[in-house]
């Protein structure tokens, strides 16, 4: 980092609460462990469908905890994979493999935020920080739900705004909640495309949390730094 950093923006799905790992991969590691008789391949056309149902159709409310909004995915999922005829099971195989998944992944989340809330909380100490993340209008219930609601001074999501990464004005948004130059500004964020491309184009400092991606085409040359865990961030 060249300038003195002032202050940070972190985006949330992806980057606090699975390790820098694509939601995708996520999910379908529980599968996975789950034992669910499909391949990637049908899984990755379940995954898109629930995505963009979920973009298309106000699903969401802005009341949903996480654990709400991820029982709704794993639903509109499981329901693509049977109605496409990939999964063939009974009602009752298909209810207990429903909770075992959301039970799988809810607590994964659970584990994997705490982590990320204490070392957000030793920068809090030091540096003022504002989340923006393309989210379904129910951000600050899942902030609340994790702890993390007192950690940022400021929130913009794209439910909200009506931009999503990586519409660069999105972060722009940040920057003037911190009131800071850009390049006064570290963005972190798990993708390269929606978060440390829009970041860089406005002359922030970057840093890529690399994890297990949904295509192996992230170019980390375009990120200032590369971590693969958030506590590197301390220095």
């Amino acid at each position: 980092m060249k300038v003195e950093i002032k202050g940070y923006i972190f985006d949330y799905g992806g980057t606090l609460d699975t390790c820098g790992n694509h939601w995708g991969k996520v999910i379908w590691h529980a599968w996975q462990r789950a034992g669910l008789p499909v391949n990637e391949q049908q899984f990755r056309e379940a995954y898109v469908y629930a995505e963009r149902t979920l973009g298309r159709n106000p699903i969401i409310l802005p009341t949903y905890t996480f654990k709400k909004l991820l029982d709704v995915k794993l639903r509109l999922e499981l329901e693509y994979l049977f109605t496409k005829g990939y999964w063939q099971t009974d009602k009752q195989e298909y209810g207990k493999t429903e909770l075992a998944l959301l039970t799988d992944l809810y607590d994964g989340v659970k584990r994997t935020v705490e982590h990320s809330r204490e070392v957000l909380m030793q920068i809090h100490n030091h540096y003022p920080m504002v989340l923006v993340s393309n989210f379904y209008g129910n951000i600050e219930v899942v902030l609340k739900e994790f702890g993390l609601d007192s950690l940022f001074c400021h929130v913009v999501e794209s439910a909200v705004v009506k931009i999503r990464k990586p519409d660069a004005r999105i972060f722009q948004m940040g920057i003037d909640a911190l009131g800071l130059n850009p390049n006064e500004v570290v963005v972190v964020g798990d993708s390269i495309k929606k978060d440390i491309v829009p970041a860089k184009s406005l002359g922030c400092q970057t840093v890529w949390f690399k994890g297990e991606g949904w295509t192996d085409e992230e170019d980390e040359s375009l990120a200032d730094e590369v971590i693969t865990d958030l506590s590197q961030l301390i220095r």
